[in-house]
């Protein structure tokens, strides 16, 4: 990745985190706890989203879904040259999980963020351990061949399209944009809602981990 691309994204990392950190300050009377969903049944449950898979970390190494059983996950789907949408969305969720930790670090604990990229060309392990570096400590980065993120986008009904003439390295990379929650053994809950604010996001966080 070109040290301007990585610029531009931290900076608007940078601005997005800023602005929620102060919305997050200025809250009075922050929503906490379950607000009475205990007895509710999860939007998303028994819907056909997810399942197994093994995927390249950004240490180079393998992860598989298995490595997560007992954990709730959350997992988004982008790119890392991405001009802005997945930054933006990104920076929103993970400060909307800041925000969990800071109300319930104990019950976000059991939390593990993960981003699978589309763009597998260009998203080696090097490159993404620069990038999910700028959002979360926690945040796992994952990539793979074409095959295999092919794979697991169709399992977790993710729909993308690499608009990429023959050669070119700067390309747009279309993306269908979901946040999935899932929970411990790996059954989809709901979707957080990384266009609204990181509070709404920690509120559905802490509607649904138990």
């Amino acid at each position: 990745m070109s040290g301007r691309v990585m610029n531009n994204i931290k900076n608007i990392a940078k601005m997005i985190l800023g602005a929620g950190l102060l919305a997050i300050l200025a809250a009075c009377n922050p929503t906490a706890g379950g607000g009475g969903s205990e007895n509710m049944e999860p939007p998303l449950a028994g819907a056909r989203i997810g399942g197994p898979f093994t995927l390249t970390n950004q240490d180079g190494g393998k992860t598989s879904d298995t490595q997560f059983k007992g954990q709730y996950r959350i997992v988004y789907f982008g790119y890392s040259y991405c001009p802005d949408v997945c930054p933006v969305d990104l920076a929103n969720i993970m400060l909307g999980l800041k925000q969990a930790e800071k109300e319930n670090p104990e019950l976000v604990s059991k939390i593990q963020p993960i981003f699978i990229s589309v763009d597998p060309g260009r998203d080696t392990p090097a490159v993404l351990k620069q990038y999910v570096s700028a959002f979360h400590p926690r945040l796992i980065g994952l990539t793979g061949t074409p095959e295999e993120v092919a794979e697991v986008a169709e399992k977790y009904l993710i729909i993308y399209d690499v608009r990429n003439d023959e050669g070119a390295t700067e390309y747009l990379v279309d993306h269908s944009r979901q946040a999935y929650l899932f929970g411990p053994d790996g059954e989809p809950l709901a979707l957080l809602p990384f266009d609204g604010t990181p509070q709404d996001v920690a509120a559905e966080i802490a509607r649904w981990v138990r």
